[in-house]
């Protein structure tokens, strides 16, 4: 059954997900970027550029999976739900001070896709009653 709850976690979830996914898409030419460095920044800025892909995806699919084998009234499930705004909010606040000042757009969408998943799963932490089927 899908209920209001699991839509707008799993939009929150799934929004997480893509944009980790659009992180790992632009590697080669984030790096290139930079321009003559050395080898081990080449590798260090590759990496985290990489890591942030891996937590958003991780991030997303936790969410994910947690709404689908967890009941409704599960304290594990509501704390991965938090926990999880949580994060994306920290997430946003870094990006707001830091890749929100560069002139490339996708830095700047970085805040703004953050909070707006993490306030669609803490949304869905705080749906209650509805049993109804959506269509």
């Amino acid at each position: 059954m899908l209920t209001l709850r699991k839509i707008l976690v799993y939009t929150g979830g799934l929004m997480t997900i893509i944009w980790g996914i659009a992180h790992i898409l632009p590697v080669n030419n984030v790096v290139k970027g930079f321009g003559n460095i050395s080898a081990d920044n080449i590798q260090i800025i590759r990496m985290e550029w990489l890591i942030e892909a891996f937590a958003l995806i991780f991030i997303g699919l936790l969410v994910i999976v947690v709404t689908k084998i967890g009941d409704d009234k599960c304290k594990t499930v509501k704390s991965v739900y938090i926990m999880t705004f949580l994060m994306l909010i920290a997430m946003s606040v870094l990006s707001l001070f830091t890749g929100f000042n560069i002139g490339f757009l996708p830095y700047k969408l970085c805040p703004v896709i953050f909070t707006a998943s993490g306030i669609l799963i803490l949304q869905g932490a705080f749906q209650r009653g509805e049993k109804k089927e959506l269509k």
